[in-house]
């Protein structure tokens, strides 16, 4: 049975960090490209960053592009989003999926979310 499990969510102040974590089981990560997503109140959900499981290439959405950074740690079987300079705006809930290649789209895996609270 497949499970991704995030963590590292929790509220902080504008400015400050957040490490977010997805720990995969019964997948092997590495076999698959890795996208943290965000639902935002009110707004369509939005793909935050995917790594690519052929050579680790990385891609980011506009609005994060410079503060967060994804990776992946292959001994552990998780993927990390590191979050820097949180704004306001930053606040929803945070998934990780998978999928063959960034950005095509069809998920194979979902997890259940971790929540992301940036105070002003």
């Amino acid at each position: 049975q497949v499970h991704l499990v995030e963590s590292g969510g929790g509220l902080v102040q504008a400015g400050g960090s957040l490490r977010l974590s997805c720990a995969a089981s019964g997948i092997t990560l590495d076999n698959y490209a890795t996208t943290w997503f965000r639902q935002i109140p009110g707004k369509e959900r939005e793909g935050v960053a995917c790594i690519s499981s052929i050579d680790g290439a990385t891609y980011y959405g506009d609005s994060v592009k410079g503060r967060f950074t994804i990776s992946r740690d292959v001994a552990k079987n998780t993927a990390a989003l590191q979050m820097n300079r949180l704004e306001p705006g930053d606040t929803g809930v945070y998934y990780c999926a998978v999928e063959a290649y960034c950005m095509y789209g069809n998920y194979d895996y979902w997890g259940r979310g971790t929540q992301v609270t940036v105070t002003s």
